[in-house]
């Protein structure tokens, strides 16, 4: 196996009440090697949206560590932990976050602003990662001129436009019906045997069966971690309901 990209160790999280405090993360020791496609599911309150918003740099650990890519990312500060997040993770959210009065390339390329990379590199990286979720057509469209399928490959396509060493997917699927779901998690395949190491929240198993490793979470702990020996082909499954349906 691949040297571990992500490692964490007793990882915990607690979040101070009024008068009492919740622990959300209860010691999670987990690694993730480079290349893995790995879904993360729990029950809501199991501890799985809180251990994405750390593996994000969303959030600070209040105790044990985390490690991306070598660096103790549980160690750094606010403006560190910004750069971290600009330049190694791309982010994949269910309701797109797209900007409503923007078209789909100037979308793409807003994570080029924050690292000051100059216009015309900008273009035509945006472009090219457009191209690469197949939307180079539609680049000059605005979300409300795209549909929900296509407005998420504009989001995909923004998170890889900063060339991340991994991509974080919270229920991407969520707000996509059957046939766009299977697009999309086939795209997100295609990415991982890329090469792109992907790690995806979801609470509907049948979306599970697309990565290659299922880690379940319970009351703030791992309670399954499970390898996939034949993942689900989501674009086979395309397929045959596009078959099924003509």
């Amino acid at each position: 196996m691949a040297e571990p990209l992500i490692v964490t160790r007793g990882l915990a999280k607690e979040y101070r009440m009024e008068s009492y405090t919740v622990a959300a993360l209860r010691g999670v020791s987990l690694e993730i090697a480079a290349g893995e496609f790995v879904a993360v599911m729990g029950p809501s309150g199991s501890g799985k949206s809180t251990f994405m918003n750390l593996l994000g740099c969303l959030d600070s650990p209040t105790g044990g560590e985390y490690v991306l890519a070598g660096d103790r990312v549980s160690e750094l500060s606010g403006d560190a932990l910004a750069a971290i997040r600009n330049r190694r993770i791309g982010f994949v959210f269910q309701n797109f976050n797209l900007l409503a009065r923007t078209s789909a390339v100037e979308n793409v390329e807003l994570p080029l602003l924050y690292s000051q990379c100059p216009a015309q590199e900008r273009r035509s990286r945006a472009m090219a990662r457009l191209a690469e979720v197949g939307l180079a057509e539609r680049a000059h469209h605005q979300p409300s001129q795209l549909s929900g399928g296509q407005q998420q490959r504009v989001a995909i396509a923004r998170a890889l436009v900063n060339d991340p060493v991994l991509i974080l997917a919270d229920e991407p699927t969520g707000a996509l019906d059957t046939r766009t779901s299977f697009e999309l998690m086939g795209l997100l395949q295609q990415l991982n045997r890329g090469g792109m190491t992907v790690v995806l929240v979801t609470h509907e198993h049948d979306i599970a069966t697309f990565a290659s490793r299922i880690v379940s979470f319970r009351d703030g702990h791992v309670v399954h971690d499970q390898r996939v020996e034949q993942p689900a082909d989501a674009l086979a499954m395309l397929r045959a309901l596009e078959k099924e349906a003509a």
